[in-house]
C-alpha cells in the first residue's frame, strides 16, 4: 500500500507499507530521510528510488541523505546492491550520507554499500541512535 501524505515540517513524504517491510521517504529543504523497518526483500521494487530521483532532479544543490535502518532485521543482497547502485549514480546530489544501523548484520551491509557506491569519506555509518538523531535534527532545523 502506498500512502502519500503531507507533514508540517517536510515538503514531501511518501510511505510504503508491505508485508515484510515499511519504508518512508521524506524531503526537507536541505535533507532527505529514508526510514525503513522490517525485512527489506525488495517488495516495493524501484518505486522509492523513482520518488527520490524526482526530488533530486529538482534540487539546485546537494542534500544530506539520512537512512534510519535501526529497525531493519534483514536486507537481501539484491536490495542492498540496488541501493548501492542508486547511491553511486546519485552521489553528486548527495552532500553526505548518514546511516543508522541497528544490528551488526545491517552494519556490514552498510559497509558494503559504502564501498560499492564509492562513498568513502561521504558516507558515515552510525550505531548510536542519539548521534544520528542529533545530526538529523540539525540538518532539518529551519535556518
Amino acid at each position: 500500500m502506498l500512502r502519500l501524505s503531507g507533514n508540517m515540517q517536510s515538503e514531501h513524504r511518501v510511505q510504503y507499507d508491505g508485508i515484510h517491510c515499511n519504508l518512508a521517504v521524506e524531503q526537507f529543504p536541505r535533507a532527505i530521510v529514508l526510514r525503513i523497518s522490517g525485512s527489506d526483500v525488495g517488495e516495493f521494487g524501484d518505486a522509492p528510488m523513482l520518488v527520490l530521483n524526482g526530488w533530486l532532479a529538482a534540487l539546485t544543490s546537494p542534500v544530506d541523505f539520512f537512512i534510519d535502518a535501526r529497525d531493519v532485521r534483514t536486507a537481501s543482497i539484491d536490495v542492498s546492491g540496488e541501493w548501492a547502485r542508486w547511491m553511486g549514480a546519485n552521489k553528486e546530489s548527495l552532500r553526505t550520507v548518514t546511516m543508522l544501523t541497528g544490528s551488526r548484520f545491517i552494519q556490514v551491509t552498510a559497509e558494503f554499500v559504502r564501498r560499492y557506491a564509492d562513498l568513502e569519506g561521504k558516507m558515515r555509518i552510525c550505531t548510536e541512535p542519539e548521534l544520528f538523531d542529533t545530526t538529523l535534527a540539525a540538518a532539518i532545523r529551519p535556518k
